[in-house]
C-alpha cells in the first residue's frame, strides 16, 4: 500500500456511506491527512441515510445501531448526537408457521403461540446434532442443517434464504451461514431466548440505539463533524477515472458533476465503492482474469416499497419479518414506531423490502404494481391494509446484499489481491470488502483504517490484523 512523501498526506475517500464518512472524520480530526471525500448522491450515508417523503422522515429500509457497537465509537457518536441518540426497546415480530411471534424471541410467547411439535422438533434436532456432523460439505444448507437441524431450516432459514438471495441454500457458501446467522446452533438459539428472561438479560439485550430524526442522522452528524475538522466533502460528484501513480507521483482522480470534469490529486486513495467497480475505473484495463472476477462476485438487488396510509398507525410493531415462501416481501417496517415522536399526525408510512435481481420483472415493475404486491402479501399474512395507500414510492438499491455463491472466495481473493497491489490504495467498508455487515461494523473498519495511517505511512501488517477481526463479523438481526 506504500508510503507518501513528507508532510501531511492527501487522502481522497471514495464513497460517503458510514465507512467513508467515518474515515474522513477521523483522518481530519486526528490530523493524519488532508481529506477530500467524493460521493455521487445528493446525500450522505448511502443506504444508511434518511430522506423526506410526504411529510415524514424515512430510512432506506429498517436500520438500528446495535449495542454491539465498539464502546469507543459509540461514545463518540453519543458526543455528536447527545440527547438525539435514543436507547429503545426492540418490538418486532416474525411470521412462522402462519402465526406471529415476538422478535426478539420471548420464551412465554414461543410457548403459547407455536405448536408443541415445533419446540419438540427443535429439541430433538439439538440432541441429534452429533449424528449430523460433517454431512453435506461447506454450503449454507449443510452448515445450518448440521448445526440447527431440519425443523428450523425447513421452516425458517431455507425459505428466507431463497427469498433474500434468490438461490437454493445448497448453492450458497457456508460462509454466508456463518456471517448471517448469529444463533448458529439450537443451543445458541435457546440461550438467545433465555437471555430475554428478566434477571438473565445481558446489557443491551433486546434494545438498540436510534436517532430522533431517523437513522441517517448518524451519517449527517459524522459528515458535519468531518467538515468542522477540515475535511472537504463533495456531494453529487461521480468518479469517472482513477490514474494509478508511478513511483512518488500522486494519484489522479477524475470526477464529474453535471458534465463538468475536474481532477483531484492524492497521496492515498481509500475506496468504499463496490470492489467489483475498482478495476473498471482504472485508466489501464485490468487483466482478463480480474475482469472475469468482477462478474463472478455477485450482489443481490433490493426494492424498498413505501406505502403512505391516511391512518394514525398500522400496528404497534417496528418491524415484521416474513420468512415464509408464500409471501414475497422479507420485512415490513413502520418508521413512525422507531423514533417514537408520533409524527406526522393522521398518517403513517410502511416500508416493505423485496429482494430481486437487477433488471428482472420486479425491478422493472412500476410503483403502483409493487404497491399492489405488498397489499396482497399483507392480506395473505393476515394483516391486511385497513385503507388503500394514498401514495406509493419505490426506491431501488442495485447492490443491497453480497451473495456468497459456492466458490466465490477465489474471484473475491483475486480482486482483493489486485486492489492490494495498487500503490497507496485501500478498499474497505461493506461494499469494499464484500461483507455482510451492520453500520457499527462499517464504522469499525473506518476507525481501523485510520489507526493504520500515521506519519504518511500506512501499516499494511496492522491492517492485515484488522482484516482478520473483520472476517469474524456476524450480522446482528
Amino acid at each position: 500500500m506504500g508510503e507518501a512523501g513528507g508532510g501531511v498526506p492527501r487522502v481522497v475517500v471514495l464513497g460517503g456511506g458510514p465507512a467513508g464518512l467515518g474515515a474522513a472524520w477521523q483522518l481530519a480530526a486526528r490530523g493524519r491527512a488532508r481529506v477530500t471525500l467524493v460521493e455521487q448522491n445528493s446525500w450522505f450515508g448511502g443506504n444508511a441515510a434518511s430522506f423526506e417523503w410526504e411529510g415524514q422522515r424515512l430510512d432506506f429500509g429498517s436500520h438500528r445501531l446495535h449495542p454491539a457497537c465498539d464502546p469507543a465509537i459509540l461514545a463518540e457518536l453519543k458526543q455528536l448526537l447527545r440527547a438525539d441518540l435514543i436507547d429503545r426497546p426492540r418490538h418486532g415480530r416474525i411470521r412462522l408457521l402462519g402465526r406471529f411471534i415476538h422478535f426478539p424471541l420471548k420464551p412465554l410467547d414461543l410457548a403459547l403461540r407455536l405448536p408443541p411439535s415445533f419446540g419438540l422438533g427443535l429439541a430433538k434436532d439439538g440432541l441429534l446434532k452429533p449424528l449430523r456432523r460433517g454431512v453435506g460439505g461447506d454450503t449454507f444448507a449443510a452448515v445450518l442443517q448440521e448445526n440447527l437441524g431440519p425443523v428450523m431450516c425447513r421452516r425458517f432459514y431455507f425459505p428466507y434464504a431463497r427469498k433474500l438471495w434468490g438461490r437454493d441454500p445448497a448453492e450458497l457458501s457456508g460462509i454466508q451461514a456463518r456471517r448471517r446467522v448469529a444463533a448458529g446452533t439450537v443451543w445458541k438459539l435457546v440461550r438467545k431466548v433465555l437471555s430475554m428472561v428478566p434477571g438473565l438479560k445481558k446489557p443491551g439485550a433486546g434494545r438498540f440505539w436510534y436517532p430522533r430524526l431517523g437513522f441517517g442522522q448518524i451519517s449527517d452528524a459524522i459528515a458535519a463533524a468531518a467538515q468542522r475538522s477540515g475535511a472537504e466533502l463533495l456531494l453529487e460528484h461521480r468518479v469517472k477515472l482513477l490514474e494509478s501513480p508511478r513511483g512518488a507521483a500522486p494519484w489522479r482522480v477524475w470526477i464529474d458533476r453535471g458534465g463538468k470534469e475536474s481532477v483531484l490529486e492524492a497521496d492515498f486513495v481509500w475506496s468504499t465503492l463496490p470492489v467489483t467497480l475498482v478495476p473498471k475505473l482504472l485508466a489501464e484495463p485490468p487483466p482478463a482474469a480480474i475482469a472475469a472476477a468482477t462478474s463472478a462476485v455477485r450482489y443481490r438487488a433490493m426494492l424498498l416499497i413505501y406505502l403512505k396510509l391516511p391512518i394514525e398507525r398500522f400496528t404497534e410493531f417496528d418491524a415484521h419479518y416474513f420468512p415464509e415462501a408464500e409471501i414475497a416481501i422479507t420485512r415490513l417496517s413502520e418508521p413512525k414506531n422507531y423514533p417514537g415522536l408520533g409524527v406526522p399526525h393522521g398518517s403513517t408510512t410502511l416500508c416493505a423490502e423485496l429482494p430481486c435481481e437487477l433488471g428482472d420483472d420486479r425491478w422493472k415493475a412500476d410503483d403502483r404494481a409493487l404497491g399492489d404486491l405488498v397489499a396482497a402479501d399483507l392480506a395473505r399474512a393476515g394483516i391486511p391494509l385497513p385503507v388503500a395507500p394514498s401514495a406509493v414510492r419505490v426506491m431501488r438499491l442495485p447492490q443491497a446484499y453480497p451473495t456468497y455463491l459456492n466458490g466465490y472466495e477465489q474471484p473475491l481473493a483475486e480482486l482483493d489481491r489486485f486492489c492490494d497491489a495498487l500503490p497507496r490504495f485501500l478498499t474497505f467498508g461493506r461494499q469494499g470488502l464484500f461483507q455482510h455487515d451492520n453500520t457499527h461494523h462499517a464504522l469499525a473498519m473506518a476507525w481501523g483504517a485510520v489507526d493504520c495511517l500515521d506519519g504518511g505511512r500506512f501499516d499494511a501488517a496492522k491492517w492485515g490484523e484488522y482484516r482478520k477481526v473483520f472476517a469474524t463479523h456476524v450480522v446482528e438481526d
